[in-house]
């Protein structure tokens, strides 16, 4: 059998006749190259199911080209358990000057959100609510809150899963709920003025590319100014602060769509924002401070392969939703799949971040 080596540096593949890591440049041959972490990243080459295969490619474009093993169970084992209000309310009170912990407090184990399920069972509880008063009493002032309310939802919960996944605890729940409600609105505003100088009429393949190009850049633009606003130098930041922009662009389009098409069009789409808007702006939010790190925001982030790889898969995930082609469930279905196997592995490097950081401190 084989054998693989991998740079004890930053964990990318080197040929055997190398001399130097093409990833990092490190000597692998030289003094700084123990021969206790050069052993211990020597493993034998196995064969790779599909699924490995692309959490491990994917995890290349962040710096380490490992797989990384997706735990859901451990994950979300959090949910079922009891939480009381106190334990909420400790969550919510984070990012100010006074809770805000420092690097070395900073946890690098695995993440377990659990507030997010909680703030889905109070939107399911008051849509309940405002559908029974809208159809059984006819009480038509209710109409837009039932579709406001349900258009909040499911992004607004996942943005509160990325507010648990950021271990950084430095971005408050008030600065959250405005990147989410002005960056929201924003990110619309930026994509209408965008399409001004596009002609996008009927649906087909060439368009539905335009139309991800359209969208993804004007959440862009809005990701981009809150980054470099906040001045957020983490990956978890920057994942946060993508979810925000994506789930206002989600809601606030939602709404729109509903008002134009009634309420059979909120539950199709809460479903689909499961993995779409939400995911979008947080991959392009932790690529854009994944190649950012400790620089200013620069048109040079912009043309950074690690941000252009995540930004291309955000686009051709976006387009290929739209696309008008057969088994649009099916398909939609494996989108979202790609885009959350997306978003662990970048919370993965989110997480290895904070241990780089802490052994350099």
């Amino acid at each position: 059998m084989a054998e693989v080596i991998y740079c004890p540096h930053c964990g990318a593949q080197v040929a055997p006749t190398q001399r130097f890591c093409t990833h990092c440049g490190l000597d692998v041959r030289g003094p700084l190259a123990s021969p206790t972490a050069s052993a211990a990243k020597t493993v034998p080459v196995t064969h790779q199911n599909m699924f490995d295969s692309a959490t491990t490619q994917l995890n290349g474009w962040t710096g380490q080209r490992r797989k990384v093993p997706i735990k859901l169970g451990s994950m979300f084992s959090e949910v079922f358990k009891r939480h009381t209000e106190a334990d909420a309310e400790t969550l919510f009170i984070v990012g100010t000057g006074h809770t805000t912990p420092t690097l070395q407090q900073v946890s690098d184990s695995p993440v377990k959100p659990w507030l997010f399920s909680r703030v889905f069972v109070i939107f399911t509880m008051t849509i309940a609510i405002l559908a029974g008063s809208f159809f059984l009493f006819n009480g038509e002032k209710m109409y837009i809150s039932l579709i406001f309310m349900s258009a909040l939802a499911v992004p607004f919960s996942l943005l509160m899963l990325f507010f648990e996944t950021n271990t950084f605890r430095n971005i408050s729940i008030f600065k959250v709920t405005k990147i989410f409600m002005v960056g929201g609105v924003a990110a619309v505003l930026a994509t209408m003025v965008l399409y001004q100088f596009v002609n996008v009429q009927n649906l087909t393949v060439v368009t539905a590319i335009i139309v991800a190009m359209v969208e993804e850049t004007g959440k862009l633009i809005i990701i981009a100014y809150y980054v470099r606003r906040l001045n957020a130098r983490f990956i978890l930041n920057g994942l946060l602060i993508g979810a925000a922009v994506g789930a206002g662009f989600a809601a606030f389009e939602t709404a729109g769509y509903a008002q134009d098409l009634g309420l059979s069009v909120l539950l199709i789409r809460s479903l689909g924002s499961l993995g779409t808007h939400t995911l979008w702006g947080a991959i392009n939010g932790a690529a854009l401070v994944l190649a950012k790190g400790d620089r200013s925001l620069t048109g040079l982030v912009f043309r950074d392969g690690r941000f252009l790889r995540f930004f291309g898969l955000t686009v051709a995930l976006h387009a290929i939703w739209d696309m008008p082609v057969p088994f649009d469930l099916i398909l939609q279905l494996g989108l979202i799949v790609v885009a959350w196997i997306t978003v662990l592995v970048l919370i993965n490097a989110g997480l290895r971040e904070v241990r780089t950081l802490q052994a350099q401190t």
